[in-house]
């Protein structure tokens, strides 16, 4: 059994900024505090999190779309998750509409906070700064 998540989360910056820092393995890696390695093309491998999680780019629109797979390391070997980040320019913020396919339903609640926890908060500061 797997779950979907789905967050929305708005950021003071714009697009460009955002797509990069999720993309960008120096950027990712400055707003994390972990290693990340990201082949940015479609169809490349990136490992984020000190190789906590790893897949591959599955769709990349420069500032508006990022679709990879995603498998966490503590997750059942053949569990793989689709995640999504779809951003949009409102004013001068961006909307990132964040949804991850596929998530083990028993990680799914840790999944739907770690987000929250090691993702958009260490980002909003990162943007921030």
């Amino acid at each position: 059994m797997t779950k979907t998540i789905r967050q929305t989360i708005y950021f003071s910056a714009l697009p460009h900024k955002v797509y990069e820092s999720l993309i960008d393995k120096a950027k990712h890696a400055e707003f994390t505090g972990a290693s990340a390695q990201i082949e940015r093309k479609v169809g490349g491998k990136f490992s984020v999190w000190d190789g906590y999680a790893v897949g591959v780019n599955k769709e990349l629109v420069q500032d508006k779309l990022i679709i990879q797979t995603w498998c966490a390391s503590d997750w059942p070997k053949e569990a793989e998750s689709i995640v999504k980040f779809e951003l949009s320019k409102e004013n001068d913020k961006t909307k990132l509409i964040f949804t991850q396919e596929g998530v083990p339903e028993e990680f799914c609640k840790d999944v739907a906070t770690g987000w929250q926890d090691f993702y958009w908060r260490p980002l909003q500061r990162y943007l921030r700064e």
